[in-house]
């Protein structure tokens, strides 16, 4: 994937007031469309194959019923903020397309501008001209059909399109799937944009007991309005059509399932055949009438695609498979349908058998050069799928060559992440699976045995899917998970579909764990999968739940000491583990005390064994940084220190292996001596950690970029303090390597990026750059404002520091009333985290101090409130014994500085009474500066 480029005025494909995403070669990663309604169709054209007329896209069948789903729908597009995105999840066939389509033509109506979204590469062919997606509307509706089949970097690429983001403009995002797998992912990453997130599940229709028309039912009144629309089509007199299949099965809750129902009575009035009883047999009954068209186009000679030269020449039993093929791999271009169907050996010219097909099968859009347009609705087309696959006992005939036909187009190249079919054929393939037991056992599963990597590239929708269905065998699930990348570092579009597969291997891998050491890998590793796919609580869950389990541990029934070694060793696993959990849900007092108890543990095992050296390295290094977060610098700069002597050992021994850990101790080590020595000892560390970085990024960009991004943003500030030059192009570097990140995941990383412009903001002033200074603290604040008001433990205390870097800089630009209100809302957030948690009060002390700083600057009515917060802050400062040596001396200097503007705006009292306070004597770390 390259850049996003902007198109305004071009020719080919291109959009105006939005933004086109492309991949390398230039095909877009998705194309925007205005909505337009549903072409209007030919009778004749539809009654040719009567599942045309289930094809949403016709809507042959007036909408009707969910009045209180669209209604949901209507508040949630009039009412909340500005940017807000909806999950409407149901199994295929419940009406999600159909209900999405009404409210599309409603809100065009209502005046919004309604876009569609389509997904490629492949199917995303540019139609010619130019779509202009900026004209004036009361908002922008934006309809994403199949969501959960989007990599969600993809997702990630449209969200932040020009077209969600105009000024004032409110904009929706409609996003239609399956299941809900991916949404924790998805709601996270939408969480930083400020937008409102929901989930709408589409129930199934109510069940219907009663089967005569007229009950009011909901099933027995949608079959009376599709036998309506359908009779129309046909002709005929709807009412003396009558339902032969039984409404009230939960086959029929899908709206799907009824419109067949009607159908197929219609067609077999007029066919005079008696339908079938029940779905199956409804299906085989559409099947039969596609196989009745292909013969009949076949056998017509007569019948013209071009009327000067071609007719139709392909055979039933050609175009069964050609449909069978389009079933699996979707439209695509015409060069690769070309290709797909020569590997067929059909004994017939590729292009004549595309020819025919889309006879049969025109595209769904004539304005994109697409060929292989598979059979709809999807379901239909999964039903077709199964049946032809042999193993079933339905009354359809099944082909011998179906199973050597998607093993074909699944494992005939070298690498199936090449294939672009390969996520639709294997999902195609899990869902009809669900359905048809035959599928699974006979075909998908000993494909999968034999070529694992399939799965994986079929992506997070296939992954889903397969760990939901019911008889796949564990071991399957463990020969391709065995193909997951490693589970430390998250990958984005592949983490939602792993974290299901390990949520179902789960209880099997414990259950085959029988060493208790096997166990912790387990259940960190699980923990670690559900992290990475956004679900957060259920990772802190199952993070505690091992923590829980070894502390119920009984050691004596442990019959070796090696084995209670073992228990000890894997609780404080279990610990850290928990601990990263815990912080990242915002309980940092929590996280703290989990680290630490981990530490006792492994410092005790260490002493005992020289083998946890490194175990007890890791975890010093754990505990430093929650010690940070606690603001307790002085314990924080001990321990790193005795964690950088430690990975400093073991890195001189083995650098492979410890010396991305020492890089990383001592970046913390930096920070430390920040706050608790010389700058330039500060400095000194960071540097050292920067150059194993940089070395360990050359060959592994992936693993390291986001801590090489974070120690450059330490270093910046380090620099700063000390009055080098150099401060500004290395925090600009550290911001330019986390937007790059953010711009794939920003759920991880856009909090750091606001973090570091807000640091570099500060820099970019001193270096006399105030218009990027105010533009780098606008950004940064903004940002964490999102962020905070979705998960406020665990981004306030970074959105305060942000205002505090705000507030700085509006001063030096002469907006001195916006700076004290910045600076005000950061005391605000200071307060409440200091009564919530006393250990942060050294940092609401160094608020208080800059909210003194900003009215003695102010002057005027604006000194008496900076005496009040200068008596707050002397308060807290006074109420501790362990506050940094620089708070206590930037209480005198605010004191002293107070005093001089009191004295100068003549209060000479107010003056006198401030010099007149005795100031906290220094303590030894005082003397030590």
């Amino acid at each position: 994937m390259t850049q996003s480029v902007r198109a305004e005025n071009g020719f080919a494909y291109g959009v105006v007031g939005a933004d086109i995403h492309v991949f390398g070669d230039g095909i877009p990663v998705y194309l925007l469309q205005r909505w337009r309604p549903p072409p209007a169709a030919d009778d004749s054209f539809l009654r040719e194959v009567p599942s045309r007329m289930l094809n949403a896209r016709f809507a042959v069948v007036e909408f009707t019923g969910r009045t209180a789903e669209l209604a949901a729908l209507r508040r949630w597009r009039d009412e909340g903020p500005l940017l807000a995105v909806r999950w409407l999840h149901a199994p295929g066939g419940q009406g999600k397309t159909r209900l999405a389509d009404r409210f599309a033509r409603e809100s065009a109506d209502d005046g919004w501008q309604v876009v569609t979204a389509t997904h490629g590469p492949g199917s995303v062919i540019p139609p010619p001209g130019s779509q202009d997606l900026g004209a004036a509307a009361d908002g922008t509706l934006l309809v994403v059909d199949y969501a959960d089949r989007w990599p969600l970097s993809h997702l990630l690429w449209l969200f932040s399109n020009a077209l969600l983001h105009r000024p004032e403009v409110p904009a929706r995002v409609l996003l239609l799937a399956r299941g809900d797998d991916i949404w924790p992912a998805v709601r996270a990453a939408v969480a930083n944009l400020q937008a409102g997130t929901t989930a709408q599940f589409l129930p199934p229709l109510p069940d219907g007991t009663q089967e005569r028309e007229g009950d009011g039912s909901p099933r027995t009144e949608m079959f009376a309005a599709a036998r309506d629309s359908f009779a129309a089509r046909y002709g005929v007199r709807s009412l003396r059509v009558e339902t032969s299949a039984a409404l009230a099965g939960d086959d029929f809750g899908l709206t799907l399932s009824v419109h067949l129902a009607a159908l197929v009575a219609v067609d077999a009035h007029v066919t005079g055949r008696r339908p079938p009883p029940d779905l199956a047999g409804l299906t085989c009954y559409l099947l039969d009438r596609e196989h009745l068209h292909w013969a009949r186009l076949h056998g017509e000679g007569g019948h013209e695609i071009d009327p000067t030269a071609r007719t139709f020449t392909t055979p039933s039993e050609a175009m069964n498979r050609t449909v069978f093929t389009a079933a699996l791999t979707g439209p695509m271009a015409p060069a690769q349908g070309l290709g797909v169907v020569a590997e067929l050996d059909l004994k017939l010219p590729a292009h004549r058998v595309l020819a025919d097909h889309a006879v049969c099968y025109p595209p769904a859009d004539p304005a994109r050069e697409t060929v292989l347009e598979p059979l709809y609705p999807d379901r239909l087309s999964e039903d077709f799928l199964a049946l032809t696959l042999p193993g079933h006992h339905a009354e359809y005939p099944a082909q011998p060559w179906a199973r050597a036909t998607v093993g074909t187009l699944l494992t005939g190249a070298a690498d199936p992440a090449t294939l672009l079919w390969t996520p639709r054929a294997v999902t195609f393939l899990a869902s009809a699976a669900q359905r048809w037991p035959h599928v699974g056992p006979r075909h998908l599963y000993p494909l999968l045995a034999a070529a694992p990597q399939v799965a994986v590239a079929a992506g997070s929708a296939a992954l889903t899917t397969l760990a939901g269905l019911d008889d796949v065998a564990p071991e399957l699930l463990e020969a391709i998970a065995a193909r997951f990348p490693p589970f430390e570092r998250p990958h984005a579009d592949l983490d939602p579909g792993i974290a299901a597969v390990s949520t179902r291997l789960l209880p099997y891998r414990l259950s085959r764990a029988g060493h208790l050491n096997d166990q912790a890998a387990v259940r960190h590793e699980h923990s670690v999968r559900l992290y990475h796919a956004g679900q957060l609580e259920e990772s802190l869950a199952a993070a505690e739940e091992t923590v829980r389990e070894y502390r119920a541990m009984d050691r004596n029934e442990l019959r070796h000491p090696a084995e209670a070694e073992l228990v000890e060793r894997n609780l404080a696993t279990a610990l850290t583990a928990y601990g990263k959990r815990l912080s990242a849900v915002g309980r940092r007092a929590d996280a703290l005390a989990a680290t630490e108890e981990s530490l006792r543990i492994l410092r005790e095992l260490a002493e005992r064994d020289g083998q946890y050296r490194s175990d007890l390295a890791s975890a010093l290094l754990n505990v430093g940084r929650d010690l940070c977060q606690a603001d307790r610098w002085v314990d924080a700069t001990v321990t790193t220190q005795e964690c950088v002597a430690l990975f400093r050992e073991l890195a001189a021994g083995d650098p492979v292996t410890h010396e991305p850990d020492l890089s990383a101790s001592l970046v913390a080590l930096g920070l430390c001596l920040g706050f608790t020595a010389t700058p330039e000892e500060s400095v000194a560390a960071l540097r050292e950690g920067i150059i194993i970085l940089r070395r360990l990024t050359q060959t592994n960009a992936a693993a390291y970029t986001e801590a090489l991004a974070g120690a450059l943003s330490n270093l910046a500030k380090a620099l700063w303090r000390i009055g080098g030059p150099g401060s500004v192009p290395v925090a600009q570097e550290a911001a330019a390597l986390l937007r790059r990140l953010a711009t794939v995941r920003p759920a991880s990383y856009e909090s750091e990026l606001a973090n570091v412009l807000a640091g570099s903001a500060v820099h970019l002033l001193h270096a006399g750059q105030r218009a990027e200074a105010l533009s780098a603290a606008h950004e940064s604040v903004s940002i964490l404002r999102r962020l905070a008001g979705r998960q406020p433990q665990a981004h306030a205390y970074v959105l305060a520091e942000a205002l505090a870097s705000l507030s700085i800089v509006l001063l030096a630009t002469g907006r001195r009333d916006d700076a004290i209100a910045a600076a005000d809302e950061a005391v605000t957030i200071r307060r409440r985290m200091a009564e919530a948690d006393p250990a942060f009060e050294a940092r609401l002390a160094l608020m208080l101090l800059l909210a003194v700083h900003l009215r003695t600057e102010a002057g005027g009515s604006w000194l008496d409130e900076a005496v009040i917060l200068l008596a707050e802050a002397g308060t807290v400062i006074e109420r501790h014994d362990t506050m940094p040596a620089q708070l206590s001396q930037g209480y005198r200097e605010a004191r002293a500085l107070l005093a001089d503007r009191l004295t100068t705006e003549g209060h000479r009292a107010a003056a006198d009474d401030l010099r007149r306070t005795v100031p906290r004597p220094p303590t030894e770390e005082d003397a030590s500066m």
